[in-house]
C-alpha cells in the first residue's frame, strides 16, 4: 500500500513459513454454531468455514510479514500508475480451477460483475468504482476507476476471489447451496454434513503448489471443520482430542481451564503468540449527540470512575491489558510517543484539537489503586464535573443552574457487557451519578445502534495496519448524522476529517503513519469513549503432533503455515 515491497521478484518464500515443512496428515479444526450454505459470497445463509482460504484464490496473495502488500498468485504481473487510477493484471497461463479448466480473463470479469451485482454489499461498494474494463490481450485485464482517487482500490481488486464462469453462469448465484464449489485453490470440499462437519481434501493436481507465495503453506492432506453448539462443548471436545488447535479468548478458561493431564504431560502446549497489528478499540461509547455528553469535560470526568485495575483482577485474572489507543499494539499507535514534526505540521491548523499531554507523550488511561474504592480518581471526577457546572446535592449529581440530574442509560446486549456495565453503574452511584444498565435483545440493540437512539453503548472497532476509507465511516463528520454508520460517538471534528484526508493521500509509509498517529491523538483528546481492554497476545492451545514455525507474522500465527509431525493416534 505504501513504500517498497519487502520481497524482490526472486524471493522463495515468506518469512513466517517453514519452506521445508513436511506435507501430509489430517488437521482437525473447530467452529461454534452451524452452517447451511457453501456460498460464501452472499448475505443469505450461514456459510461453512474455510472456503475463502482453501477453495477460492485471488489474483494476488497477501504477505503477512508486511502491513499491506500483495504478490502475484493467479496474476503473474501487475501494472498500476502512480495515481492508481487503474490496475492491470496479467494472468498466469498455468492457473487452473479444480476441474482442470484454465482461469481466464472472462472468469475475472465475470467474477467482478457477479459479485458487484449479486454478492455482499462490500463487493458492490468497491467494484462499483470501476468505470471501464479493458482487455489489452487474451491474458490481461485492466480495471479503470472513477475520479474519487481511492488509492486502496487496486489492492482490493487484487484480493478479489475468482470464480469460474463456466460453473456459476448456469446457477442462481444469489441463493444458498450445499453443492461443493469449484475454485482454483489447493483444496476441494469432499464431505459435507450440513451444520455439523465440513471436510477439505488436498487437490493433487493443484496448479500453484510451487509458487513462492505458497511455499511452506497448505501442508495438510485433509482439513476438517467440526461444528459444536457452544464454546463449552467445543472446549470439552478439544480436551478429549477431537480437534487439534484451540484459539482461546476467555481469560478465565485460559487461566484455569487447562489444568489437565494432557497439558501437564506435554501432549498439549499452551502458546502465546505476539502480533504487531492493532488490538482495535473496545470501549464504552459516549453518544455526543446527547446534550448530557456534549461537554468533553463531563466525558473525561466519567472516564475517571471506571476502575480497570479492579475489574481486570477480579473478573479476568489480570489477563487483559488496558487499551490506550485506537491502534494499540502497533506502530500506528500514538501511545508513549511524542508527536513527530510531521504530526505537528498536520495538527498545526488545529491548535486546540489535541491536549498538551497527549501531544507530548500520548494518552494514558486513568489508573486506580485496584481496591474498588478508587477514592482518588472519584474525587478527581467530582472536581472535574464541578468545573463543568455539576455539583452534588442531597447525594445526587445535578447541574448547578438547572438542577437537572446527571442521569443516563447504558444499553447492553450480552451478559459479559452487562456485568461490566453494572460494575460501572455501582461506581458512578458513589459520586451521585444516576446511571442504569438496560439489557436489550440483539435485534433491538442493532436497531438502536443504527439510529443512535442510546446514551451509551459498548462497541468494538476493528483496526488494521493499513486503515483506509472506513475511517471516515467510523468518525468522519459526514457520517455523524447518517443512520447506519459506525460513528457511534457522533464525532464532528474538523481535525479528525483533516487527519483522515492526510492518511488517505499519503504516498509513503512515514507520512501515512504520521497521519494515523495524529488522528489517534485527536480522537483520544476528545474523550469520546472509555477505552476498555484487550488480550496482550493470541492464546492458542495445540496438541503436540501439530507443529508451527519459529517466526510469527506481523498478524500473529497463521495456521496455513503449520504442519503435522506425526499422524494423530
Amino acid at each position: 500500500m505504501h513504500g517498497r515491497l519487502m520481497h524482490d521478484a526472486d524471493f522463495t518464500h515468506f518469512s513466517y513459513v517453514n519452506p521445508d515443512a513436511p506435507k501430509g496428515g489430517h488437521l482437525r479444526l473447530a467452529a461454534v454454531g452451524s452452517f447451511d450454505s457453501l456460498n460464501a459470497f452472499i448475505v443469505r445463509g450461514t456459510a461453512g468455514g474455510g472456503m475463502r482460504d482453501y477453495v477460492f484464490e485471488s489474483l494476488m496473495a497477501r504477505a503477512y510479514d508486511e502491513p499491506f502488500s500483495l504478490y502475484g498468485l493467479i496474476a503473474e504481473s501487475i501494472n498500476v500508475p502512480d495515481d492508481r487510477s487503474w490496475v492491470e493484471f496479467r494472468l498466469r497461463p498455468e492457473a487452473r480451477f479444480s476441474d482442470g479448466q484454465p482461469v481466464t480473463v472472462d472468469d475475472v470479469i465475470f467474477t467482478m460483475e457477479t459479485l458487484r451485482d449479486k454478492g455482499r454489499p462490500n463487493y458492490k461498494y468497491y467494484y462499483s468504482k470501476i468505470t471501464e474494463i479493458v482487455r489489452p490481450d487474451e491474458r490481461s485485464v485492466r480495471f479503470v476507476f472513477d475520479a474519487e482517487g481511492d488509492r486502496e482500490i487496486p489492492l482490493i481488486m487484487g484480493l478479489m476471489p475468482i470464480i469460474p464462469k463456466h460453473i456459476y453462469e448456469t446457477v442462481k448465484f444469489d441463493e444458498t447451496t450445499l453443492e461443493p464449489p469449484v475454485g482454483s485453490g489447493p483444496y476441494t470440499i469432499t464431505e459435507v454434513e450440513p451444520g455439523t462437519r465440513l471436510v477439505y481434501t488436498r487437490n493433487p493436481a493443484y496448479w500453484g503448489e510451487d509458487l513462492a507465495v505458497n511455499r511452506g503453506r497448505n501442508n495438510f492432506d485433509k482439513i476438517t471443520f467440526e461444528y459444536f453448539r457452544d464454546a463449552n462443548a467445543s472446549f470439552e471436545a478439544f480436551k478429549a482430542g477431537v480437534y487439534d488447535i484451540r484459539p482461546e479468548d476467555d481469560p478465565t478458561r485460559w487461566s484455569t481451564g487447562f489444568d489437565i493431564p494432557a497439558v501437564k504431560e506435554g501432549r498439549i502446549s499452551l502458546n502465546s503468540f505476539t502480533k504487531e497489528t492493532p488490538a482495535g478499540m473496545r470501549a464504552l461509547v459516549f453518544n455526543t449527540r446527547r446534550a448530557i455528553f456534549s461537554d468533553r469535560r463531563v466525558r473525561a470526568a466519567l472516564n475517571l470512575v471506571f476502575d480497570f485495575e479492579w475489574v481486570n483482577q477480579n473478573f479476568y485474572y489480570s489477563a487483559y491489558r488496558r487499551t490506550q489507543s485506537f491502534y494499540d499494539g502497533s506502530e500506528l499507535a500514538s501511545t508513549g510517543r511524542a508527536a513527530s514534526e510531521r504530526e505537528k505540521a498536520l495538527l498545526g491548523p488545529y491548535p486546540d484539537a489535541v491536549r498538551a499531554e497527549i501531544l507530548s507523550s500520548g494518552y494514558i488511561a486513568p489508573v486506580s489503586d485496584g481496591t474498588e474504592r478508587n477514592r482518588s480518581n472519584r474525587r478527581a471526577a467530582v472536581a472535574a464535573l464541578a468545573e463543568a457546572g455539576w455539583v452534588v446535592r442531597d447525594g445526587a449529581m445535578v447541574h448547578a443552574e438547572s438542577g437537572k440530574a446527571l442521569s443516563f442509560e447504558i444499553a447492553v446486549a450480552s451478559p459479559e457487557d452487562q456485568r461490566l456495565a453494572l460494575n460501572y453503574v455501582a461506581a458512578l452511584k458513589t459520586i451521585g451519578v444516576d446511571a442504569r444498565a438496560r439489557f436489550v435483545d440483539s435485534s433491538q440493540y442493532q436497531q438502536i445502534r443504527q439510529t443512535y437512539e442510546y446514551d451509551m453503548i459498548f462497541n468494538f472497532w476493528y483496526a488494521s495496519l493499513s486503515p483506509g476509507n472506513e475511517q471516515s465511516f467510523y468518525w468522519g463528520s459526514e457520517s455523524a448524522d447518517q443512520d447506519g454508520t459506525r460513528n457511534y460517538m457522533g464525532v464532528r471534528e474538523p481535525a479528525v476529517d483533516a487527519m483522515i484526508t492526510a492518511m488517505l493521500e499519503a504516498r509513503d509509509r512515514v507520512d501515512f503513519v504520521a497521519a494515523v498517529r495524529a488522528l489517534d491523538r485527536v480522537l483520544l483528546s476528545g474523550d469520546y469513549v472509555i477505552p476498555l481492554f484487550h488480550q496482550p497476545d493470541q492464546w492458542v492451545a495445540v496438541w503436540s503432533h501439530i507443529k508451527f514455525p519459529e517466526t510469527t507474522s506481523l498478524y500473529g500465527y497463521r495456521v496455513d503455515s503449520w504442519w503435522m509431525e506425526t499422524e494423530t493416534p
